[in-house]
């Protein structure tokens, strides 16, 4: 019979594998279906598809700034990754662990993305009232939503406490 525990844990890592695949499908389709640097869309108002290519970090920054950099962000975000499985693996609060695997299953796609040649496609472009903010992908769509929610779950803790 599987440990209880490990079942439990199971759960979670099927989630970060839920989400990495679904974002290497989506960037997938991304280099199927769309011209490098040519705006496409959407039915949702504020998002456009843009296909670019970030070396660098959140976005853009250290874009271009060579492939020493970006061996190194492939390094560091590695290192992040091994923290985060440790923090997932200890962590009790179930909200805070799956906030903690949402942040992994992104992390993991970015990751995979950079480890092929150095860069992350990045292909869903927020644009607000013909403002252009930034071009994101997936991942860092879920990387947002694990931080955004453990923010959420430690203030309605903090809160409750009081």
């Amino acid at each position: 019979m599987v440990n209880k525990e490990v079942s439990y844990n199971l759960r979670y890592f099927l989630l970060i594998a839920f989400l990495f695949f679904t974002d290497l499908y989506s960037k997938n389709l991304a280099l199927q279906n769309l011209l490098y640097g040519q705006s496409e869309n959407t039915f949702l108002p504020i998002i456009d598809l843009l296909l670019i290519y970030n070396s660098g970090i959140a976005f853009g920054i250290f874009d271009n700034a060579g492939s020493g950099i970006s061996s190194i962000l492939l390094v560091i975000t590695m290192l992040i990754l091994i923290y985060l499985f440790w923090m997932i693996f200890n962590e009790k609060d179930i909200y805070i662990k799956t906030s903690l695997s949402i942040i992994a299953g992104g992390a993991i796609g970015n990751i995979f993305d950079r480890a092929m040649d150095g860069k992350v496609t990045d292909f869903l472009h927020l644009e607000i009232f013909n403002n252009s903010f930034f071009v994101f992908n997936l991942a860092d769509a879920f990387i947002t939503i694990g931080a955004v929610l453990i923010i959420y779950f430690e203030i309605i803790k903090k809160l409750k406490n009081e």
